[in-house]
């Protein structure tokens, strides 16, 4: 997209105002904030518009601000529903999942209401709790443990809220839930398919013996997948438990080797914590060189890019010409890198 320019006067004391605020980190895109403004402006953009931009850039600037300490702190997001009770078995599963993980050093993000989500602030303590809530007519403030510790950012519109509890998170934890819930796992899984988002853990996690999940899996596996509206094993990179420990080791193992990915141009970089034999890498690929446009699975120094941005320089790892089409099956490459005996060094 062309960006449009604006005259030079302007321009001018637009970095006059960036020079005087001391604003010099990434400035570029602080002042393609500023021109976007302007232009809105310019434009004759309705009032309601303009307050709909203008609310959304500060909600993400309070909720920018309240994550930013903890950014080298694993984070695992718990949905569910706000109308669960605290004698409900499902409270008691998110209470206990949550302070599974938060033994394990991660912090727990939920949409800081009640029900699951003050269930699941409860099990990881107000420390390792982060709330980023809605300002509905029904739901005046926050649950109590993360209004006490100050850890929590209100929003006004849900796509800003989305965005924060989707963003920060390395695992998601569902459980049942109404319309919001299910809105907020079919989003995870449509970011997941669209690679949109990188690839992540996702847990629907049901009470003992709960038919919820498998209710959903019925009908996406007889009703969905048949229709060709989605593609069979869309669904495979999903894990449904009732169980606390099959939970927390899916959330936790998912990064047990695999570290992070970038895409530089059409090369698809998996940085790694242990380094694969060459037995290995000639396992990954006979059982995913189908997934590849061209070329093998190869051990790989750090590419330019990467190195310009210091980008994770001291991981070993593998690159590959990826096919994106395929990109809705990384996962499984992933979950096959994850399990290769090197990666119990």
């Amino acid at each position: 997209m062309t960006e449009e320019p604006l005259p030079a006067a302007l321009s001018a004391e637009i970095n006059r105002v960036l020079d005087d605020a001391g604003v010099h980190a990434d400035r570029r895109l602080v002042m393609r904030m500023l021109r976007t403004a302007v232009l809105l402006g310019e434009d004759g953009t309705s009032r309601l518009d303009l307050k709909i931009a203008s609310a959304a850039l500060a909600e993400m600037r309070d909720a920018f601000r309240l994550f930013a300490p903890y950014e080298g702190i694993p984070k695992v997001t718990v949905f569910g529903s706000a109308r669960t009770r605290h004698d409900d078995p499902l409270y008691v599963q998110a209470r206990d999942v949550a302070a599974a993980l938060a033994a394990d050093g991660w912090m727990v993000v939920t949409g800081a209401g009640p029900g699951i989500m003050q269930a699941a602030a409860e099990g990881a303590g107000p420390a390792l709790s982060l709330g980023v809530s809605i300002r509905l007519p029904f739901e005046e403030k926050a649950n109590a443990v993360v209004e006490a510790s100050d850890h929590v950012v209100a929003m006004k519109y849900f796509f800003t809220r989305k965005l924060m509890l989707m963003k920060e998170s390395r695992g998601f934890i569902c459980l049942p839930g109404g319309f919001g819930t299910l809105d907020e796992m079919f989003e995870l899984l449509t970011l997941q398919q669209t690679g949109k988002a990188e690839p992540m853990p996702i847990v629907l996690l049901d009470e003992q013996d709960g038919r919820f999940w498998k209710g959903l899996k019925r009908f996406i596996e007889e009703d969905l997948a048949p229709t060709g509206v989605i593609s069979d094993g869309d669904f495979d990179r999903v894990v449904i438990t009732d169980s606390i420990e099959a939970a927390t080791a899916e959330i936790t193992g998912f990064w047990r080797n695999y570290d992070s990915l970038r895409w530089v141009g059409q090369t698809l970089v998996l940085r790694l914590k242990a380094e694969p034999t060459d037995a290995e890498i000639d396992d990954l690929n006979e059982r995913f060189g189908r997934m590849l446009l061209s070329g093998r699975i190869e051990r790989s120094e750090p590419l330019a890019p990467e190195v310009g941005d210091l980008d994770q320089l001291d991981l070993p790892r593998l690159a590959l010409h990826f096919d994106q089409w395929q990109v809705g099956n990384l996962f499984r490459l992933i979950g096959a890198i994850n399990a290769l005996p090197s990666a119990s060094r």
